[in-house]
C-alpha cells in the first residue's frame, strides 16, 4: 500500500524525441516523484540491436538527457530509463551511459548510475533451451542452436524487478538495456508500494508520453499520478488535455487486445476499468487488475540477413502508368531471367523486387480494378544475396534492363529517369529479426546484470 500518490513524469515517448523544458518544470511543480522514459523499440527494424547503435543521433539524445538530469538532480528525484540506445543491447547501453558521465560532468552533478544490462550468453541460452526453458511465439516453432549462433545480439526484455533493486540500492539514475516499456514507467510505483493493477495500467497507458492525449503534437508528455484505488493520467502541456477515449485507446496500441497485456510476470486485465473526465485536462482510471503468472522474459535476437544493392528510376511515361502492374511482372521476369543466365545463380541463390512508389510499394497489393494511374512513380529495384559482390553484380547485369526496359517489346527502347549515378548502390549487409520466444526464470533478475557508476565516489577521491 502506498503512504502518498506518487507522482511520475513521462516526458517522451522515446528518449531523444524531443524533450520540453517548460512540461518538465510543470511536473516537478505538481509534485513529481520520478521521471521516467522509454528510449528504444523494435519500430525500425533488426539493424540498431544487430549493430549495437542507436537510431537518434547523439546531439538530440545527450539534449534530452540534459534536461532530464538536471531537473531531477535539481528535483532530488529519479531519473529511470529503459531499453537505451534504441535496441537496449549491451553496446547500445553502454553508449547511453558514457552520454550520462558527460553530461554529469558538463552540469556539474554526482549521480550513482545502475547500468542493467540484458544481452543474453549464447551458450547459457543453449542449455536453457535443452532443458525446455524457451518456447517459441507464433508464428515460430522451437529454437535450435544453429538460429542461436546465427544472432549477432540477444536481449531479454526486463521486468519491473532490475529497476526496482537498482532504486532500493539507492540509484539516482536507472539505465536499462531491453525492457518492455511499461516496466520501466510502472517500477518506481511499485517499489513504492502501489498495487499492480494501476502501476501498469498507468504504465501501459503513458508510455508513448502525449500519445494518450487529445492533442498528441501540442505536447510531449504526461504526469501520472498512481494511488491505491487508481491513477490519473494529465499532459504536461497546460494548453492540452485527456479524454477518456484518448486514454482507454491508448491500451490498443501496439497490442491486439484491448482488456489484456502480457508482461513479465503477470498480466494486465482492464476488462473492468472506468476511465472519468476528473477535471478538463485529467482522466482518472480504477478498476484494473493484475494477474500473475509463471515469469518469463521475451528474447529478441537480430542478425545478418544477406547483402543488398539498390537502383532506382522515375517513370512519367503515360503507357507505362496505364499498365504498371503489367510493367512490373514482365520486367520482374525478365531481370530474374537475365541474373539465372549470365550468372548462373538460382532461385534460392538470389532475390529481386521492384518497388513501384506512387502505385503500391507499401503493401505491394495489386490496386482496384479501375484505379486511376498516377502521374509517375518511382521504381526501387533491391537485389538481394549472400554477398555484397553478388548482390553488386545482380544489379550491374541488370542495369540495361532496368533502365531501358520498354512496355511493348517492339517498340524502340527508352531511357527512365536515373536518379543517381553510378546507378546501383550497395546498402552492405541486411539484418533480420530470427528470435520471437521467451525464456522461463526463477528469478526475475537472474539474467541481468547490474553495473554501478557512482560519480559522489569519483568526486570524493
Amino acid at each position: 500500500m502506498l503512504d502518498a500518490p506518487v507522482k511520475i513524469i513521462v516526458p517522451v515517448g522515446s528518449l531523444g524525441a524531443g524533450v520540453r523544458e517548460e512540461e518538465i518544470a510543470y511536473g516537478i511543480a505538481q509534485g513529481a516523484t520520478a521521471i521516467a522514459t522509454d528510449a528504444g523499440s523494435t519500430d525500425s527494424g533488426a539493424a540498431y540491436l544487430a549493430l549495437g547503435i542507436s537510431k537518434n543521433n547523439r546531439g538530440s539524445v545527450k539534449r534530452d538527457l540534459t534536461i532530464l538530469m538536471k531537473a531531477g538532480a535539481e528535483a532530488g528525484i529519479p531519473l529511470i530509463v529503459g531499453t537505451c540506445g534504441q535496441a537496449g543491447g549491451d553496446k547500445n547501453l553502454d553508449w547511453t551511459r558514457e552520454l550520462a558521465i558527460e553530461v554529469a560532468g558538463e552540469l556539474g552533478i554526482h549521480p550513482r548510475i545502475a547500468a542493467l544490462y540484458s544481452e543474453q550468453d549464447k551458450d547459457e541460452l543453449k542449455a536453457r533451451n535443452a532443458a525446455g526453458r524457451i518456447r517459441p511465439l507464433p508464428p515460430l516453432g522451437p529454437l535450435d542452436n544453429d538460429t542461436i549462433e546465427a544472432c549477432d545480439h540477444i536481449v531479454a526484455a526486463m521486468g519491473a524487478e532490475p529497476y526496482i533493486a537498482a532504486l532500493e540500492k539507492g540509484a539516482d539514475i536507472v539505465l536499462g538495456g531491453r525492457t518492455t516499456d511499461t516496466a520501466v514507467l510502472a517500477s518506481f510505483a511499485l517499489m513504492k508500494g502501489a498495487p499492480a493493477g494501476p502501476a501498469w495500467h498507468a504504465a501501459k497507458i503513458a508510455e508513448c508520453g502525449g500519445q494518450c492525449t487529445v492533442a498528441p503534437t501540442s505536447g510531449s508528455g504526461v504526469l501520472i499520478t498512481i494511488g491505491n484505488d487508481g491513477f490519473e493520467v494529465e499532459p504536461l502541456n497546460e494548453g492540452n488535455r485527456c479524454s477518456p477515449h484518448s486514454v482507454s485507446a491508448h491500451m490498443l496500441y501496439e497490442n491486439s487486445d484491448p482488456f489484456r497485456l502480457i508482461e513479465p510476470g503477470g498480466v494486465l486485465d482492464v476488462t473492468d476499468a472506468d476511465y472519468q473526465q476528473s477535471d478538463e485536462r485529467t482522466v482518472r482510471v480504477s478498476g484494473s487488475r493484475w494477474d500473475t503468472m509463471p515469469y518469463t522474459m521475451k528474447l529478441e535476437g537480430a542478425g545478418t540477413a544477406g547483402y543488398q544493392t539498390v537502383m532506382l528510376i522515375g517513370i512519367q511515361d503515360p503507357e507505362v502508368l496505364g499498365r504498371l502492374d503489367e510493367f512490373h511482372d514482365n520486367m520482374l521476369a525478365v531481370l530474374q531471367e537475365r541474373v539465372r543466365s549470365t550468372m548462373g545463380l538460382k532461385d534460392d541463390e538470389f532475390h529481386i523486387s521492384l518497388r513501384l512508389y506512387g502505385w503500391n510499394a507499401v503493401s505491394g497489393d495489386k490496386p482496384p480494378e479501375g484505379t486511376p494511374p498516377p502521374r509517375e512513380v518511382g521504381i526501387l529495384f533491391v537485389a538481394t544475396a549472400e554477398s555484397q559482390e553478388t548482390a553488386s553484380q545482380i544489379a550491374k547485369a541488370c542495369n540495361p534492363y532496368f533502365f531501358h526496359f520498354p512496355i511493348n517489346l517492339d517498340e524502340e527502347l527508352p531511357s527512365y529517369g536515373f536518379a543517381f549515378s553510378p546507378a546501383d548502390i550497395d546498402r552492405g549487409p541486411v539484418f533480420e529479426f530470427k528470435l520471437n520466444h521467451v525464456v522461463e526464470v526463477d528469478d526475475p533478475c537472474e539474467l541481468v546484470r547490474t553495473d554501478w557508476t557512482d560519480l559522489s565516489k569519483v568526486e570524493a577521491a
